[in-house]
């Protein structure tokens, strides 16, 4: 992928260099987590992501995974579980970042904007008490489209990718994680998130957010949120 494509990063100053936090990007092709995987090693960062534990049982790429601390979370559950939990508190513990998907899968939005995003990336963030770094990149989909298996390397390709700063979950801390709570602080990231591909892809994102619920899309996916 370094060969493959040539990587244009703004404000990567903004990505923290030390301690923990959650890297919150947009998602819409099978290999984003490659492509993320690349930027955070560019600006100095080994990624941690969370991972369908399903994965982990595919032979030499679940002992890959293991080795290189990515987390599984069981399919139908959440970072609720206890090991997404303990994980999370280990990452703290060690001062290192968690790539988390808000979207849970690729969006389903016809145009690849970001869609209505799951709770699991802010539950993170407000219970481990880090800051959760919203990030937006285009240009992957001429690389790998979605849900294509298909893989182009030639021409090489350009991915911008942007980095913002961390959300402002300020409003959020003491309260409940109920439901409401995080639901509305993942709308916070989502619109963050939303605003840097804007930028990026120089438009307006539509006014409301792609929806699967309402579509009756079933939403599945092997990077969980």
């Amino acid at each position: 992928m370094n060969t493959a494509a040539r990587f244009k990063i703004v404000d990567g100053e903004k990505f923290p260099r030390t301690g923990a936090f959650v890297l919150a990007p947009n998602h819409y092709s099978e290999i984003d987590p490659v492509v993320m995987g690349v930027v955070s090693w560019k600006l100095g960062r080994q990624p941690r992501f969370l991972a369908k534990a399903s994965v982990f049982k595919i032979p030499i790429v679940g002992r890959i995974l293991r080795s290189s601390g990515q987390i599984p979370v069981q399919r139908g559950g959440s970072v609720r579980g206890s090991e997404p939990v303990k994980a999370a508190q280990r990452l703290v513990e060690r001062g290192q970042m968690v790539v988390v998907y808000p979207e849970g899968t690729l969006t389903r939005d016809p145009d690849l904007w970001p869609m209505r995003g799951k709770t699991g990336a802010v539950r993170i963030a407000l219970e481990q008490g880090i800051p959760i770094v919203p990030a937006a990149h285009w240009g992957t989909q001429h690389v790998m489209e979605r849900y294509s298996k298909k893989i182009s390397f030639f021409p090489r390709k350009t991915i911008s990718v942007k980095i913002g700063d961390p959300v402002d979950l300020s409003a959020f801390q003491g309260r409940g994680l109920d439901t409401a709570t995080l639901n509305e602080a993942t709308a916070v990231v989502m619109h963050a998130i939303t605003g840097l591909l804007e930028d990026l892809r120089n438009e307006k994102a539509p006014a409301t957010r792609w929806n699967p619920a309402e579509h009756n899309q079933k939403e599945t996916g092997r990077f969980e949120a």
